[in-house]
């Protein structure tokens, strides 16, 4: 239990609540400690638990009618804007993709999983690297970059895409 001196303000830290009056060691004032109320804890646990469930309930709506509406036409755009390579810890080369998601509407939606395709010179995927965004929602009008380092090798990419993952795929 914290207490503080209603003199000077020097702050206490005790195990147990006292039950008789008590006395500040930096300035001699004595002053009796009350006991806490439980009530001001269970309301802010109650307003937390509201707000939790708010939340969670906001976004499993968000989420629902962002697939539902993906499935009648396509509102969201995943773009690449820079490939580079980059060495990783073995001295390995790999590529570090960099683009964004852009929201073409006045809605808000859910950024699903990306995919990015990795081809070779006739356009034949070599390999496919699915990650997440790193925010779920992407607001109206708006755009949510990203950054990833493919773990598959450089060799015989001569192209690289991106996908966005709709629906349960």
């Amino acid at each position: 239990m914290k207490i503080k001196c209603d003199f000077c303000k020097t702050e206490y830290t005790l195990d147990v609540a006292p039950t008789s009056p008590v006395k500040c060691a930096v300035c001699g004032h004595t002053w009796s400690v009350s006991m806490p109320s439980r009530r001001g804890a269970w309301m802010t646990f109650i307003a937390a638990s509201c707000a939790l469930l708010s939340a969670i309930v906001f976004t499993v709506a968000v989420v629902v009618r962002s697939r539902m509406d993906n499935a009648t036409h396509k509102p969201l755009l995943a773009e690449i804007t820079e490939i580079k390579t980059v060495k990783d810890a073995n001295g390995v080369t790999r590529f570090a993709v960099r683009g964004a998601v852009i929201n073409q509407t006045a809605q808000i939606y859910g950024v699903p999983d990306l995919i990015i395709v990795s081809r070779d010179a006739s356009g034949k995927p070599i390999a496919r690297q699915k990650f997440m965004p790193a925010v779920p929602l992407v607001d109206p009008g708006a755009s949510v970059e990203f950054n990833h380092t493919l773990s598959s090798k450089t060799d015989g990419v001569r192209k690289i895409t991106v996908e966005l993952q709709m629906g349960d795929k």
